[in-house]
């Protein structure tokens, strides 16, 4: 117990002096309006990517679901001389 209570105080001692390293404890990254929309745009291409794949990870469900049609044998005829 003596051990998970050190070890435990070690892992809070490191992350708060990672809080501390910000001067007023926001992060400044400098990006404007235009990569804003630019992320976003790209967000928006990978979500419309998903859509279509679900539906085909759907179809593939379903239709190794759905019970299997007995397939009639072939009959092939001799050729007469």
């Amino acid at each position: 117990m003596k051990n998970l209570i050190l070890y435990a105080a070690i892992l809070i001692g490191n992350v708060t002096t990672a809080w501390a390293e910000t001067t007023d404890g926001r992060a400044t990254d400098n990006s404007g309006l235009f990569v804003w929309i630019f992320l976003g745009f790209c967000a928006l291409i990978v979500v419309a990517q998903l859509i279509p794949a679900a539906m085909v990870l759907f179809g593939l469900v379903k239709g190794t679901k759905k019970e299997t049609a007995e397939i009639a044998p072939v009959v092939v005829e001799a050729p007469v001389e």
